[in-house]
């Protein structure tokens, strides 16, 4: 049950790190500096907390699909923001 915890834990600390980063990354053109920066800086804080949970490289999947989903909402909540 712990393990469970932890990897849930793990997966919502990956999506709340890039909402930030995805509201930021919306300002910047599609793949430009800015944009690539954005959505590539939290990998390595993503990385090391999965290290440190001693979790496995089989769960880069996971963690990157929640990371993908924190950038989603992160733009979203970005667009909402400019054109309300």
């Amino acid at each position: 049950m712990h393990l469970i915890l932890t990897f849930i834990a793990l997966m919502l600390l990956a999506l709340l790190i890039n909402v930030p980063f995805g509201y930021l990354r919306q300002s910047y053109e599609k793949f430009s500096f800015g944009w690539y920066f954005y959505v590539h800086i939290s990998i390595p804080i993503i990385i090391y907390l999965r290290i440190k949970a001693g979790f496995s490289w089989k769960l880069i999947p996971f963690t990157l699909g929640s990371a993908v989903v924190g950038q989603i909402i992160g733009g979203k909540i970005r667009r909402r923001k400019t054109l309300g």
